[in-house]
């Protein structure tokens, strides 16, 4: 019991430290930032959103997401990453997920998953880096339900890692999301 004690409030703590990094790259977009008085302090679903989410955080270590509204945590979610989830997505098919500054440019309905929102992989830092090294970036990167066809199979997406690169959701979660989050969202994707 103290073992896991120990483990939450360490986990806490790093949390909150990468949310505190992700502040500075916020305020330079004029996005909200987290404070210290928005760590979940209750389960990941504890109610439906009932407010827009204008702001996103990713910490892809803790496979979290964090939703806010004009810096107000609304609701933090559990997420499935790329295949390979250490590291910064860098060309297509490495089948990692991205870490860094974008923003939520578009909605699918009819996407190859339960409905997407689509995220602006790759930026211009992102297209220089992969032709320096002579390869393709990728794209597609979205926030996402199941993949069609696998509603049945849904025990067996928790907890692994399971996309090509994108951030997955269950079913409910990303209908919620896609009802809520505003088009030009900052999402954050940090390690």
């Amino acid at each position: 019991m103290r073992a896991a004690h120990k483990l939450y409030c360490t986990t806490a703590i790093v949390a909150w430290l990468c949310i505190c990094a992700a502040t500075r790259s916020f305020r330079a977009l004029g996005a909200p930032t987290p404070s210290d008085t928005l760590m979940p302090k209750h389960n990941f679903h504890a109610g439906p959103l009932k407010e827009p989410v204008d702001s996103i955080l990713v910490v892809k270590r803790f496979r979290h997401m964090y939703v806010f509204n004009h810096n107000k945590l609304l609701k933090v979610y559990k997420i499935a990453l790329g295949e390979q989830p250490v590291g910064p997505k860098h060309f297509k098919d490495d089948r990692k997920t991205p870490e860094g500054i974008y923003h939520i440019i578009g909605r699918n309905p009819y996407s190859e998953a339960h409905k997407s929102l689509r995220i602006d992989y790759p930026n211009d830092q992102d297209r220089q880096y992969a032709k320096s090294m002579g390869r393709p970036t990728g794209g597609d990167i979205m926030i996402h339900g199941l993949l069609n066809g696998e509603e049945d199979n849904a025990d067996a997406y928790t907890d692994t890692d399971w996309t090509w690169g994108c951030i997955a959701v269950n079913n409910k979660e990303i209908d919620e999301l896609y009802d809520h989050v505003i088009i030009g969202a900052p999402i954050n994707i940090l390690p």
